[in-house]
């Protein structure tokens, strides 16, 4: 298992895949399996030299039907393989070069960090400044400002307890907008859900206010406040925040590697509109392997590149916990090495800048299609190459358990969801936590899957993967009670200690549901033939059979709807039939709640009667959930 923080999911992921969360789930357990199954099967050994690297990299791209890579192999003393392979048109069979622009997706928020270290440098701010001293014109809400305010910290490190941006903000074409006005389009995804400073959650829109104060403090645009001070010293000096026609731009592509996304101009840009060629991002990682220097010139000074990789906000990281999401750089552990850097996506395009800060070592890669499972391949053809004759870092001895471990036994439910749309799902995938044989348990509810978890010093934990390299690296931490709760921090995710009780009523409740959701649709047939024979229609019983399976027809389009990757942040026929459908199942739910009511007391056969209870109730639970959360009559264009 190659650890990641949640922030590692890019900028793309939420304008295509803020979708159902139990489906999400249930999707990303598959492709982790299926690339399990891939690697334990077919894993290619590691390439011996660039030249066998080349042609693994290339028969990846081909079997996949993937047009197009950028990558870039770096040292600190300068680049090892700077290419790009495949198309970068389709249409026109245009070759992929080592100077094609890709887009990098959330890399882009680097260059927010970067730029608000220059001025606490030059003493014009500091990250512990609150941002509403600094632009009070920007809205944000935080019922706790007079004691926690957000800080400059917090829009950096993801920590300001804010809502990733909504479907509206990822589907808007911003072409000729300002940052103020992308900022001002949408800000009620602004709204700290906790206490600033506790919990970490990726939201797009924090390195977005960031950029903004830097162009409120200088008097320049963003954009070009980065080009004169870090792409044209780092020697970048073809990346661009915009469209442009030369050089070449790659175009992005769906799934099937065929269908052209369009250009797209991002709402927020510092998130993620960055185009950058392999010589660019070869440049930009041996800036970071040297600490800040480039070309003789310390752009940076050494101790910021250092705080960049240093989680410093939330709970984990106040208790010492070094691995985490810094500012705008996190760890992530592949093979036992623990890497810094960020990823990215948007539509049609992957992207992935890692280095090795001990070993001076780093590599970028990029691809211009919608392909997850193959760009997990390539990473995996690039890590085994750059790690091949690399000593691993040694795994620390287990050490004793906390004293106070036993009182973190029980269920946890995760409290810091990125979306808050999917609030309503992700509460519901509890865990079990426990102690044995020295170590943490993490179960989850289904099968015997769990993730073990070695106490290394404190309250720091590290992971131990059933199979492979075990971690060298705390990425778990017990927090320490507050009088929020009890919590576990488990890789980027806050977890809180619920009673036992509730646990049980929630795994009862989606059960009772699950049941009547798959029971309805099982049933209907049968009730619907025997209706067709006038000596078994029951007219008395008809509408407490009718009114579920509407609610359930209703909720499986939903489903599809949301599932199907069809426009849904503006007004659509999809967005209108997922705002429709959600009314029908809610008005459906109650349509059976009270057509029980009226027949209760009349003649209808028993075991109708007690299944129509199970079901319309379950359903009726449902809906007054769901509307609680405002999936009820949902618009997702608004």
């Amino acid at each position: 298992m190659a650890t990641a923080f949640n922030c590692r999911t890019g900028l793309g992921d939420h304008s295509q895949g803020m979708r159902s969360v139990f489906v999400m789930q249930m999707l990303s357990l598959l492709a982790l399996a299926a690339h399990a199954q891939a690697m334990t099967e077919g894993a290619l050994r590691p390439a011996q030299s660039i030249t066998e690297l080349r042609q693994q990299l290339e028969k990846i791209l081909q079997d996949s039907h993937t047009p197009g890579l950028s990558v870039a192999i770096v040292h600190r003393s300068g680049p090892e393989w700077v290419a790009g392979l495949g198309k970068s048109n389709v249409a026109t069979s245009e070759a992929a070069s080592d100077e094609t622009l890709f887009r990098i997706g959330s890399i882009s928020k680097i260059f927010a960090s970067l730029s608000i270290l220059k001025l606490v440098n030059e003493g014009k701010l500091s990250l512990q400044d609150p941002v509403r001293k600094l632009v009070p014109e920007v809205w944000f809400e935080n019922r706790w400002e007079a004691t926690d305010p957000v800080r400059v910290v917090d829009l950096l490190e993801h920590t300001t307890g804010w809502d990733d941006m909504h479907l509206r903000d990822f589907a808007k074409d911003a072409k000729g907008m300002t940052l103020r006005e992308g900022l001002d389009y949408d800000d009620h995804s602004r709204i700290s859900r906790w206490r600033p400073g506790t919990r970490m959650a990726y939201s797009n829109s924090g390195p977005a206010v960031a950029a903004y104060i830097v162009e409120r403090m200088t008097g320049d645009r963003f954009e070009d406040f980065v080009t004169r001070n870090f792409f044209l010293p780092v020697d970048m000096k073809t990346a661009t925040y915009f469209e442009r026609p030369a050089p070449p731009m790659t175009i992005l592509y769906h799934g099937d590697g065929k269908t052209p996304y369009p250009y797209f101009n991002l709402l927020l840009r510092p998130c993620g509109a960055i185009n950058a060629s392999a010589v660019d991002m070869a440049a930009l990682i041996q800036f970071f392997l040297n600490r800040g220097e480039a070309g003789g010139i310390q752009v940076i000074p050494p101790a910021f590149i250092d705080r960049m990789q240093t989680p410093t906000r939330a709970w984990e990281a106040q208790q010492g916990l070094k691995s985490g999401y810094g500012l705008s750089d996190f760890t992530s552990v592949h093979d036992g090495f623990v890497y810094q850097g960020h990823d990215g996506s948007v539509a049609g395009g992957l992207a992935e800048m890692m280095y090795l800060p001990e070993y001076g070592v780093g590599y970028f890669c990029s691809v211009n299609a919608d392909k997850r499972g193959t760009f997990g391949k390539i990473g995996d053809a690039i890590r085994a190459y750059i790690e091949r004759g690399l000593t691993r870092p040694v795994v620390p001895s287990p050490a004793s358990l906390p004293a106070d471990a036993p009182d973190y036994e029980g269920w946890y439910e995760p409290v810091s969801p990125r979306y808050g749309f999917n609030a309503f799902g992700e509460r519901l995938a509890l865990r079990r936590m426990r102690f044995e044989h020295g170590n943490m348990v993490f179960a989850y509810l289904i099968g015997a899957a769990s993730e073990t978890f070695v106490p290394v010093s404190g309250e720091h934990f590290r992971y131990l993967p059933k199979e492979g390299v075990p971690e060298p690296v705390a990425t778990a931490a017990l927090i320490a009670p507050n009088s929020e709760g009890r919590f576990v921090a488990i890789e980027g995710r806050t977890w809180k200690h619920v009673p036992a009780w509730v646990a049980v009523a929630e795994i009862m409740g989606v059960s009772w549901f699950l049941l009547a959701f798959y029971a309805v649709p099982l049933y209907a047939p049968f009730w619907i033939l025997g209706g067709l024979i006038r000596k078994r229609r029951r007219p008395a019983e008809r509408a407490i059979r009718v009114w579920p399976l509407v609610a359930v027809l209703s909720l499986i389009v939903c489903l599809a709807i949301w599932t199907s990757g069809n426009e849904l942040g503006r007004l659509t026929v999809w967005s209108l039939g997922l705002f429709f459908c959600t009314l029908a199942f809610g008005a459906a739910s109650v349509a059976g709640a009270v057509s029980l009511w009226l027949v209760w007391k009349r003649e209808i056969r028993w075991g109708v009667r007690w299944f129509a209870t199970a079901v319309i109730s379950a359903l009726l639970i449902a809906a007054v959930y769901l509307a609680y959360w405002g999936i009820i009559g949902i618009r997702t264009w608004a």
